[in-house]
């Protein structure tokens, strides 16, 4: 199987969570490619190309990674730190998108290497709003190295 360009990877174990961010993000024009992956092995397994992705071109890395600490197999917290210890995936952009507001994760998070962490706001369109912003502002105004 021949795998394209991925703009955002949305690494998110909630079928809801993860269904709101791909049709806000398709929505508000900042992904067309777009791939959601439940579990923190499966997302592993997809960004250095292994297992099923082993066809997948390491060097076309997704342009931001949208991830939930609070995974199946492997949790966020050890795919940040497999992402950012890595020469080959560590300016990958890392959004850290959970619903923890508690501060230990969130200092883990950045002590990781984490870009950015985003508490899920409750409100439904609150939570539209935030990501159609965080959206906007990875895809659209940052700027990353060549």
């Amino acid at each position: 199987m021949e795998y394209k360009e991925c703009e955002i990877l949305i690494i998110e174990d909630n079928p809801n969570d993860a269904e709101l961010m791909t049709r806000t993000l398709k929505k508000n024009h900042l992904a067309n490619d777009l791939i959601v992956l439940e579990d923190g092995q499966e997302a592993l397994d997809f960004i250095f190309c292994k297992g099923r992705y082993v066809n997948r071109k390491i060097e076309v890395p997704p342009k931001v990674i949208f991830l939930d600490l609070k995974l199946p197999k492997v949790n966020g917290l050890e795919v940040l730190k497999e992402l950012k210890t890595n020469n080959t995936t560590k300016q990958i952009p890392v959004v850290i998108v959970s619903s923890s507001k508690e501060d230990p994760d969130i200092k883990k998070a950045y002590e990781l290497g984490a870009n950015s962490y985003v508490v899920k706001p409750v409100n439904f369109k609150v939570f539209i709003k935030t990501l159609s912003q965080i959206g906007m502002y990875w895809l659209a105004v940052n700027e990353k190295p060549n």
